[in-house]
């Protein structure tokens, strides 16, 4: 059964083991049912038997018998005066020296052959027969011919001021048959037959319908996962209410899966079709120039010199793409950064120093820098700062510009540093796609001016790494505000605090 029901569909697995649990219930019921009416009714047949020897023997005391033979015949008129029939109490009584007196004398002596039996099966019978005497003293169950089983109860006779002490060896004995148990016990093997398979059937039925409605919707998202192994993402799993739940909430996340891919096809589609760009148009400068050259039979020196400095900035500008690109896949894995302790101060006086050399005669200022150190990948912390400081610095004014960074301590051990600029700033609607790969929200700036579209892209993917998070808004002055938030800060306890040459604003032209 186990190695046949991986084979079945749903429905009928779930049926299949709705019927065993029904047939195993029924079984053990009917087990519990049928020894408990055979106890009840062989306790109450003993009760009677063990009621019928005591009226026998206090029948016997009370008579006045002295002898084995007034004895026996005490015994007899008592047994003639009880009825009897096949389902009666067999009584009987053994009086040593005096032989046993009975209601039942087939039971205990030799009977002639019956029409339908042969000498040998009588002779069997009679043998059985001479079982009932020698029954030990005390309850006993014997299998009888013509009887079945009797329930039989042999105990001694007291004896006393009414009985001497010679007669105290005679032994009576009550027996019932059990064919009422028998047939109660049949009875009840009927009925439970009958009403077994009556509601392995109902069962098997309804766990067949509840798994079809159950399957119904499972076989629904196998098509449709069919339909996407195939390459189609735009099936949907719908009208999945006549199942569980649990269905809908697998529906659900099937539909919510498909749609991430979607968009992720989409972006890879989009990634690459924008990387083949960015790639093509350096190519293209580079082969144009290469082919205006050997065109020349003789080319100036002066006409070498410009193809190789076009060509140089185009191969390094190629480079950058291709590092920037590396540097997204490198941020999916686990060994993309190098954590350590940085201290704050220390680590954005270096930074600053590099920064001012880009800022030409735009004015930078720092913000006071809170003391601590936070747990971060100094590498990757500077490049994403010099990202979003060199974002700034181009779309300021080049003369008198303003690109400010601040450092703001944060709940929970996080630290946010933040850069402001006063230049046309970025729409709202286009807020949440600066950080998507190759995006520029400023068309007319072209590729001459050596960004790749990256940059934000690689400034999230840091934050993301860190655990941290960066976000775009609006800056007092009108222009861009930019908000790097990563967690692992520990700020300086009061004592330990030193003056910093940096932690004071810092204005006017570098």
């Amino acid at each position: 059964m186990r190695r046949r029901l991986p084979n079945l569909s749903l429905r009928w697995r779930l049926a299949a083991w709705v019927a065993l649990v029904v047939l195993a219930s029924s079984a053990v019921t009917f087990v519990a049912v049928y020894g408990g009416t055979g106890s009840r009714l062989s306790s109450q047949i003993d009760g009677e038997i063990a009621g019928d020897a005591n009226d026998l023997a206090h029948a016997l005391q009370t008579s006045g018998a002295r002898t084995p033979k007034a004895l026996l015949r005490a015994a007899e008129a008592y047994i003639k005066g009880q009825p009897f029939n096949v389902s009666s109490t067999v009584l009987f009584v053994t009086v040593p020296g005096a032989g046993t007196s009975t209601n039942s004398p087939e039971l205990f002596r030799a009977q002639a052959p019956d029409d339908n039996e042969s000498p040998a099966e009588q002779a069997q019978e009679n043998r059985s027969a001479g079982h009932i005497l020698r029954a030990p003293v005390g309850y006993t169950t014997l299998r009888l011919p013509d009887v079945g089983m009797l329930r039989v109860l042999r105990r001694a006779l007291r004896t006393g001021d009414e009985l001497p002490a010679s007669l105290g060896h005679t032994l009576v004995g009550v027996g019932e048959p059990l064919a009422s148990v028998e047939r109660a016990q049949h009875g009840v093997a009927r009925a439970f037959i009958l009403a077994g398979v009556l509601a392995l059937v109902g069962a098997f039925l309804a766990a067949l319908l509840i798994g079809t409605r159950l399957s119904n919707p499972l076989r629904r998202m196998a098509a449709v996962a069919r339909q996407v192994d195939g390459g189609d993402l735009h099936p949907r799993i719908h009208d999945v209410q006549g199942g569980s739940r649990e269905v809908q909430v697998l529906a659900e996340s099937f539909n919510h899966m498909l749609d991430r891919l979607t968009v992720a096809f989409a972006g890879q589609r989009a990634f690459v079709a924008d990387a083949s760009h960015e790639l093509r148009t350096p190519l293209t400068v580079i082969r144009g120039q290469l082919e205006v050259l050997a065109a020349q039979e003789h080319p100036s020196a002066e006409e070498i010199a410009r193809v190789e400095q076009l060509v140089g900035a185009e191969v390094a500008r190629i480079s950058r793409l291709v590092d920037d690109l590396l540097l997204l896949t490198r941020s999916e894995q686990t060994a993309f950064l190098r954590l350590e302790d940085v201290d704050v101060g220390e680590f954005l006086a270096e930074l600053w120093d590099g920064v001012k050399m880009l800022a030409g005669e735009r004015r930078l200022e720092l913000g006071p820098i809170a003391p601590g150190t936070l747990r971060a990948d100094p590498d990757r912390l500077a490049q994403a700062l010099r990202n979003l400081l060199r974002n700034a610095i181009e779309h300021t004014n080049p003369e008198g510009g303003l690109v400010r960074l601040a450092v703001e301590p944060r709940p929970s051990g996080k630290l946010r540093f933040v850069v402001e600029d006063d230049g046309p700033g970025i729409p709202a609607d286009q807020r949440e796609l600066i950080f998507e790969r190759f995006h520029r929200v400023d068309t007319a700036r072209d590729r001459s001016s050596g960004g790749t579209g990256l940059g934000l892209s690689i400034v999230r993917a840091i934050a993301e790494a860190h655990g941290g998070i960066v976000r775009v808004g609006e800056a007092a002055s009108g222009g861009t505000r930019m908000e790097l938030e990563l967690p692992g800060f520990r700020p300086m306890s009061g004592s330990a605090r030193r003056e910093d040459p940096l932690a004071r604003p810092v204005g006017g032209r570098v």
